[in-house]
């Protein structure tokens, strides 16, 4: 039983080694198979991955091919449009070379040419300046051939005459003496009765110059007002390219503008004063600001118009305080203002009015009348005048029309301003009293134009240049100031030095004065005898 057992051990050890020694064999085996498998895939996945990375890197390396042919092409680019860019620069700075060379060239000429001129010229002055010498040289030495000729014969005339120098000399002034005494008293003589012969003719003529000078002022003062300008370019600057500014002005202006060969001054023509002043303060301004085009005036001519508008209100409110009036009406005050760019007779309009509001008031007292009606009815009697040139008719009716429009209702002021020229029946004291004060106010006349005084200046200052030098006597200014005639001393000056003379002269005046266009110069040198037979 024990050994059937035993075997049964024996038996059931075997058989559990047996089992122990497959399970191992099959874990082995697992192990194994386990192994080359995991190797298998691991093989397979490892060439997966090299066929992944074979397939990056060749797509890398396309991509990479691509952005360098790309960035290969944009440097290209990059680099051509450089080129180019430098090509254009380098032309343009090549053009600009050549151009200047070419000037350098034109220069080089011009200045070869002068040279050459000079040369010639300075030939020229050398011969002359030998030909003078040589003049010089033969004058001398007949000045020193004369010399001993008069001594010689001064030394026969005394032996001849058997007296000394002295006494010869003494002989001939006493004999001289007389003879110049007779003459210088015939001469005298002849000169009083020729001076009387003229005096009632030149008297007649200046009184007839007078006259036509002074009405000849007094229109140019009442149309015309000057503009100083800095220098005559300005002038073509004013009249603009192909005349466009001065028609601009004259259009946006109404008024007309003179410019002529006078220097420093543009001349402004209207009979409208007010118009006129506006003119002149918008031409004085574009000539300070210096831009003048058409656009430019029109804006500048439309700021003075307004500030003239504001000017006239306010000179109009200065009078009425000026003259103490209450109750003037605003729509006067303009009209009164314009008054102040008036003139009658040389006489500022606006100041005349004053006076002859004071003449009445003064006179209105003395009769024991109304003071303040009589100072009002004469500062208005001349209303009209500052719209006479807008309306018909006389300033005395113009001017009654403007007050009764402008609200003035006293029957004495309208008479007064519609009557004082007897124009209308007077119907009122003060009528009268501002017909007599305007007469007492008389226009008187005023001074000649600015231009006029620059023109006399420029003239003397001419003829004063010319008798500056030594030998002339008188001098003319003739033309207008654009030629100059000197008479010459001909005992002092020769025929050689006379041409020296009115060169100095024209150089002179090209030196010192200003004028327009040229002056000419001429010099006069004659001899005159002249003896009468008895």
């Amino acid at each position: 039983m024990d050994s059937i057992i035993l075997m049964d051990s024996i038996m059931l050890s075997e058989m559990s080694a047996t089992v122990v020694l497959v399970g191992v064999i099959g874990l082995i085996a697992g192990v194994i198979v386990t192994f080359f498998t995991t190797k298998a895939m691991g093989n397979s996945k490892i060439q997966l991955a090299e066929q992944q990375s074979k397939t990056i890197l060749s797509e890398a390396q396309s991509k990479a091919d691509n952005f360098m042919k790309t960035a290969e092409l944009d440097a290209k680019d990059q680099a051509m449009k450089l080129k180019d860019e430098a090509e254009k620069e380098f032309s343009a700075k090549r053009d600009d070379l050549m151009e200047q060379e070419r000037n350098l060239a034109k220069k080089e000429n011009n200045l070869d040419r002068q040279i050459e001129n000079n040369k010639d010229r300075q030939s020229k002055l050398d011969q002359q300046q030998n030909k003078l010498n040589e003049r010089e040289k033969s004058f001398s030495n007949k000045e020193q051939e004369l010399d001993k000729v008069l001594a010689e014969q001064k030394s026969q005339l005394l032996k001849q005459a058997n007296i000394s120098q002295e006494e010869a000399k003494t002989l001939v002034l006493e004999r001289l003496e007389d003879d110049v005494q007779h003459e210088a008293s015939s001469i005298i003589e002849k000169h009083v009765t020729k001076a009387k012969e003229e005096a009632e003719k030149k008297s007649k003529d200046l009184i007839i110059n007078a006259l036509q000078r002074y009405a000849a002022s007094q229109t140019c003062e009442g149309t015309v007002s000057t503009v100083d300008i800095p220098n005559d370019d300005m002038k073509g600057r004013v009249i603009g390219r192909e005349g466009r500014n001065i028609r601009s002005f004259e259009k946006a202006t109404g008024v007309d503008v003179i410019i002529d060969d006078t220097p420093g001054v543009v001349v402004i023509s209207a009979f409208d004063p007010v118009r006129r002043e506006i003119a002149r303060q918008s031409l004085s301004k574009l000539i300070q600001d210096g831009r003048i085009h058409p656009t430019r005036i029109e804006e500048v001519i439309e700021e003075t118009t307004k500030e003239m508008d504001q000017q006239v209100i306010d000179i109009g409110k200065k009078v009425v305080l000026e003259t103490n009036l209450a109750g003037i009406s605003n729509k006067l005050l303009p009209y009164l203002g314009r008054l102040s760019y008036r003139t009658s007779y040389g006489q500022n309009v606006l100041r005349h009015s004053v006076e002859v509001a004071y003449l009445t008031q003064a006179m209105a007292e003395e009769l024991g009348l109304d003071s303040e009606l009589a100072r009002r009815c004469g500062l208005l009697h001349d209303i009209g005048k500052a719209a006479d040139h807008e309306e018909e008719g006389g300033h005395p009716a113009i001017g009654a029309e403007i007050a009764k429009r402008s609200g003035e209702r006293s029957e004495d002021v309208l008479n007064a301003i519609a009557g004082h020229h007897g124009d209308i029946p007077i119907t009122s004291v003060y009528t009268t009293l501002v017909a007599a004060a305007d007469a007492m106010s008389a226009s008187r006349p005023g001074a000649r134009r600015e231009t006029m005084e620059r023109y006399i200046k420029r003239l003397e200052a001419l003829e004063e240049i010319a008798t500056s030098f030594k030998g002339a006597k008188q001098a003319y200014a003739i033309q207008a100031g654009r030629e100059v005639r000197v008479i010459v001393d001909p005992e002092e000056v020769d025929d050689v030095a006379s041409w020296k003379i009115a060169r100095d002269i024209a150089q002179k005046v090209q030196d010192e004065l200003t004028y327009p266009g040229e002056v000419k110069v001429t010099l006069l040198r004659e001899v005159r005898c002249v003896e009468y037979a008895r």
